[in-house]
């Protein structure tokens, strides 16, 4: 089968070493992904052509999020004064604002709930004089973690959304599977860490997955690359 119609990213390579194995890495590029999209036809259409037998499918986390109308402008947010406050003391990585802003803050209020921010607020709090970091996501959970805010690198219009985890990862990890017969694993992903939110079997490694993204091969800008085959090599 001819893959050359999937070549790396810039800057990516297509092969990994990896504890596991070595795998090639396929980009995808698919149409612009809406709300209400079914993602088995764009699997479909763009990924389908060229999966084998023994091949896996990542996709990113965005896409699925997105389909489910789980992206918002953040005009329309309208953040209350509690997620204003408390996206005061969220630490601003270069690599994604995260819960830094208001309207992100207010999505995570809103689905993860008051109770548990406010927890993970508190701790986070009591544990950073001591040199403790992270304490806050872990408390507040993957899905807290997954919450994105606007970013120049995004493509338009989501360069202007915050967006929310994907609802349900595992099943529609385990749907995705069903219909493509491949092993279907969702992540979140970028250039300092990997997020394993869904996979079509609990058998699948979540270490071997990070490892197979350990350099973020897919692009989410112009790039337009929110799939990919994985093929071990």
């Amino acid at each position: 089968m001819d893959m050359s119609a999937l070549a790396p990213n810039p800057g990516k390579d297509l092969v990994i070493q990896t504890s596991f194995g070595n795998f090639a890495r396929y980009p995808v590029k698919t149409k612009l992904v809406e709300s209400g999209d079914s993602i088995p036809a764009i699997l479909d259409e763009s990924a389908m052509p060229y999966v084998q037998k023994g091949d896996m499918i990542f996709i990113s986390e965005k896409i699925i999020a997105i389909s489910q109308g789980r992206a918002f402008d953040i005009d329309e947010i309208h953040p209350s004064k509690l997620a204003t406050f408390l996206s005061k003391f969220v630490y601003k990585s270069p690599y994604g604002i995260g819960l830094g802003m208001p309207e992100t803050m207010e999505l995570a209020l809103r689905d993860v709930g008051k109770p548990r921010i406010l927890f993970a607020a508190f701790c986070s709090a009591v544990t950073k004089p001591f040199g403790v970091r992270g304490v806050f996501y872990k408390i507040a959970g993957t899905g807290a973690r997954a919450i994105d805010g606007p970013c120049d690198c995004t493509i338009p219009p989501y360069n202007h959304c915050a967006k929310l985890a994907p609802k349900d990862p595992d099943k529609v990890a385990r749907e995705l599977k069903k219909h493509t017969g491949c092993d279907v694993v969702i992540m979140d992903a970028n250039d300092i860490g990997r997020e394993i939110l869904g996979r079509s079997s609990e058998q699948i490694s979540i270490e071997m997955c990070k490892e197979i993204f350990a350099d973020n091969p897919l692009g989410q800008g112009a790039q337009q690359t929110p799939v990919c085959i994985i093929r071990k090599v």
